[in-house]
C-alpha cells in the first residue's frame, strides 16, 4: 500500500523528510509539480503532488530507503519522451526525477568509455564525445531531451541499431539504487567480464521497476571518417528487401542506418506545414535514408556510388539523392525524425512493433485494410527502421474514445503473435501496453518477470502498474 498524500499531517511529514535529504532546490510540490508537462506527443501535465529531484547516488539511495519504509510509491522519471506512458505518476505517488543528476564525469579515449549520471541527456554525450573524436552510437530523434538513464531503463533503440545495436550494446556498467535503499554499484569499464551474473541487465529494459538507475559506463567508439546518405526511392517492397541485403554486403560492415518512409508518411512531411521539403518527387510507394559510416572517405564514397549505379541499373531505385554536406544530411534525416507532423490531423495513437521482414508487407495491408474497413475516415502514416524489422505507425480516427483506442491497438497487435512479432520494438509496455504482453511473452516468461519484482521490490513500491 502506498502512504496517500491526502492526509496533510503525512504529506507535510514526507515533504519535510524530502527536503532534509535533497534540499529545497531538490523538490517540488502542489502546483510546481502540476504545472510540468507530462511529456513527448501529450497535452497533460504531472499530476504528483511530490518531486523530488536527487543530486547525487546518495540522496536517490536516502530518498528510496525513507520511502520503502513508508510504502510510499516512487515512480522515477527522465526526459519524459517515452511514449506508452511508462512514467505516469497519480497524486498520491512521489516522482523521483534524475534531472540534476547530470554530470559527465569522464571520458577515456584509451578504454574508449564515458561514465555518466543517468539524467545527462544523449546529445550532451553525443558532443562530448565528439569534441574528443569519439563517437556515441545510440541516436534518436528525442536526443536533445531524452536522458541517458531512460534510454538505459527502456533499452532504447533508435537510428542506427542495425549496426551498433540498441542501448544494450552501448553499457559496460551501470549504478543503480534498489527499491530499499541499497547502492548496487558495477560500474565495470571492460567489453569481456563474465565474472558471474551480469547484474546491469536487471536494470535494462524494465522501465525502473527494479531499481532506478544513477550512473552508467558507456561504450565510445572511434569517429566514423566517412558518413554518406542517400534518399531513394523504390518501386516495391521487393525492391526495398533487395536493397537492404546489397547494401548490408556492398557496404562491407559500414551500413549504419536503413531506414523506410511508406509514400504516406514522406508526403505529410515534406507537405506544409511541414517544414521540410520534398528532394525527391512525390508518388513513389517507397522512401528509403540509408546511412554509412567508414573509415576511408574516398574509398566508402566511391563504393556507395557504385552500389548506387547498379541499383539503379537493376531497376531497384527509381530516384535517388545522394547528400554532400552536413546540411543535407541533416535535412534528409530531418523529415525521418519529423513524427511530430502526424498530430497535424488530431489526436493520434503511435506505435512501436517489430516482426520478420519478410511478413511485413502482407502485415501493413492487413492492418490498412481492417482500420479503413472499421473507421473509413482513420488515416495510416507507416515508417520505420526496417533494417531491424521495426515498424512505427500513427494512426489517427477522428473522434476515437477510449474504446475505439482499444479497438485500433487490437487490429495493431493481434495479427503480430501468429508471425512471431512483438508489441514493442524500442517503447517498452509501460502502462499502455502491459494488456498485451501475452501477445510477445510467455506465461513462463510473465511469472519470471513477476517473480524477480518480488524479490528486488517486494513491496511494490518501484513504478507500479508499468509492465504488468
Amino acid at each position: 500500500m502506498s502512504a496517500t498524500l491526502a492526509a496533510p499531517a503525512e504529506t507535510l511529514a514526507l515533504v519535510d523528510a524530502l527536503r532534509a535529504i535533497v534540499g529545497p532546490a531538490g523538490l517540488l510540490v502542489g502546483a510546481d509539480v502540476r504545472s510540468r508537462s507530462a511529456g513527448a506527443f501529450r497535452s497533460d501535465s504531472l499530476q504528483a503532488g511530490v518531486l523530488v529531484r536527487p543530486a547525487s547516488t546518495a540522496e536517490v539511495s536516502a530518498v528510496l530507503r525513507l520511502c520503502h519504509a513508508r510504502g510510499q510509491i516512487v515512480v522515477p522519471q527522465g526526459g519524459r519522451t517515452g511514449l506508452v506512458h511508462g512514467s505516469d505518476a497519480d497524486a498520491d505517488h512521489v516522482i523521483l526525477s534524475t534531472e540534476r543528476l547530470n554530470r559527465i564525469e569522464s571520458i577515456d579515449p584509451i578504454q574508449r568509455v564515458a561514465v555518466v549520471e543517468a539524467g545527462v541527456t544523449l546529445q550532451a554525450l553525443q558532443e562530448a564525445a565528439l569534441a574528443q573524436d569519439l563517437f556515441f552510437a545510440l541516436d534518436l530523434g528525442a536526443r536533445g531531451s531524452a536522458t541517458l538513464g531512460g534510454n538505459i531503463a527502456t533499452n532504447a533503440g533508435g537510428n542506427r541499431v542495425i549496426r551498433y545495436g540498441m542501448a544494450r550494446e552501448q553499457l559496460l556498467g551501470v549504478e543503480a539504487v534498489l527499491a530499499d535503499g541499497t547502492i548496487l554499484s558495477s560500474l565495470n569499464r571492460m567489453l569481456k567480464n563474465n565474472a558471474g551474473y551480469d547484474l546491469k541487465q536487471l536494470f535494462v529494459g524494465t522501465e525502473g521497476s527494479l531499481g532506478v538507475v544513477t550512473r552508467a559506463v558507456l561504450r565510445l567508439r572511434e569517429r566514423p571518417a566517412s558518413h554518406g546518405v542517400a534518399l531513394l526511392a523504390a518501386p516495391s517492397f521487393d525492391a526495398v528487401v533487395t536493397l537492404l541485403k546489397r547494401f548490408d554486403r556492398g557496404l562491407g560492415g559500414t551500413l549504419s542506418a536503413f531506414e523506410v518512409m511508406w509514400r504516406d508518411f514522406y508526403e505529410l512531411v515534406t507537405t506544409p506545414p511541414a517544414l521540410g521539403s520534398a528532394p525527391l518527387p512525390h508518388g513513389h510507394p517507397f522512401y528509403l535514408l540509408v546511412e554509412a559510416q567508414g573509415g576511408d572517405a574516398a574509398r566508402d564514397a566511391a563504393q556507395f556510388e557504385q552500389l548506387l549505379a547498379r541499383a539503379f541499373e537493376d531497376g531497384l531505385i527509381t530516384d535517388a539523392v545522394l547528400a554532400t554536406s552536413d546540411r543535407e544530411r541533416n535535412a534528409i534525416w530531418s523529415l525521418r525524425d519529423d513524427v511530430a507532423q502526424t498530430g497535424r490531423h488530431g489526436p493520434q495513437q503511435l506505435f512501436d512493433v517489430s516482426l520478420p521482414i519478410a511478413a511485413m508487407q502482407t502485415y501493413v495491408a492487413r492492418v490498412e485494410q481492417d482500420l479503413l474497413a472499421r473507421w473509413p475516415r482513420a488515416r495510416l502514416w507507416t515508417f520505420g527502421h526496417l533494417g531491424d524489422g521495426n515498424l512505427h505507425f500513427a494512426v489517427a480516427v477522428p473522434d476515437a474514445d477510449a474504446t475505439v483506442r482499444r479497438a485500433v491497438e487490437a487490429v495493431i497487435y493481434a495479427p503480430l503473435a501468429a508471425i512471431g512479432g512483438s508489441i514493442s520494438a524500442e517503447h517498452g509496455i509501460g502502462e499502455e501496453k502491459r494488456a498485451y504482453l501475452n501477445v510477445s511473452r510467455s506465461p513462463a516468461e510473465i511469472a519470471l518477470m513477476r517473480a524477480l519484482k518480488q524479490a528486488l521490490d517486494p513491496k511494490a513500491i518501484l513504478n507500479p502498474g508499468k509492465v504488468f
